[in-house]
């Protein structure tokens, strides 16, 4: 199976949207990302493709979304006590 692959990326306050080489575009609600939903603007927009464009990592937020996961509908997969520790890391640093 080839996965399809990333061209574009755009983070609002209220979607993430991947658009793909094939065409297709993709959006999701951003609470499917708590990072992303807790970032900053700026940091939201510091992303890099990943896999040759099968993903899309963001440095300053320790976050890594796959084409695959969008497509299949996958939301985040951290868990509340991940969450919790990294926004207190968080916290603490600024």
């Amino acid at each position: 199976m080839i996965v399809p692959r990333v061209t574009q990326v755009d983070v609002s306050d209220a979607a993430l949207t991947v658009e793909l080489l094939d065409g297709r575009t993709v959006a999701v609600p951003l609470l499917w990302f708590p990072r992303l939903a807790h970032a900053s603007p700026t940091e939201r927009n510091h992303w890099r493709l990943i896999g040759g464009g099968e993903g899309i990592h963001w440095p300053d937020l320790d976050e890594d979304i796959s084409v695959a996961g969008l497509l299949a509908g996958m939301a985040s997969g951290e868990s509340q006590r991940s969450l919790k520790r990294w926004l207190e890391l968080r916290s603490s640093a600024a």
